[in-house]
């Protein structure tokens, strides 16, 4: 997806006070549910723009350009509004492992028996993907 709509969905989206917007990014085929992170209108922009998945890092307050540090990358397919505008759906071709943690998805905890179980191992060494860094 390289072609730039960004105006069109930019108008469309309902950022919260932050200047934000979550966005889910789903495998694309599958419908593996991958991982959420925010958006900003420049993260949007960026990502139209280049077909490579952008996100807002609220802890470092920049851009963060999915696998970058890690080359884990995600390759937008199509980016999805949702009926209230507030949450966007990004259908993805996933590189690798999603989480930071090393695992395919963010969400490898399920609530079994009254109590939190890891349903997911661990695919990638962290330390391999960021040489120490989170």
């Amino acid at each position: 997806m390289s072609e730039d709509n960004s105006d069109t969905i930019l108008e469309a989206i309902a950022f919260d006070g932050d200047g934000l917007v979550p966005a889910i990014a789903q495998q694309d085929g599958s419908g593996e549910v991958l991982m959420m992170a925010w958006m900003n209108a420049e993260a949007v922009r960026e990502t139209l723009a280049t077909g490579e998945v952008c996100y807002w890092s609220r802890s470092r307050a920049s851009l963060w350009r999915k696998g970058e540090s890690s080359g884990q990358t995600q390759k937008l397919v199509d980016m999805r509004l949702d009926c209230d505008g507030d949450t966007l759906l990004l259908l993805v071709d996933q590189k690798g492992v999603a989480c930071h943690t090393g695992r395919r998805n963010c969400f490898f905890r399920a609530l079994r028996g009254g109590r939190l179980e890891t349903i997911a191992e661990v695919e990638v060494d962290p330390e391999t993907l960021y040489g120490g860094k989170d």
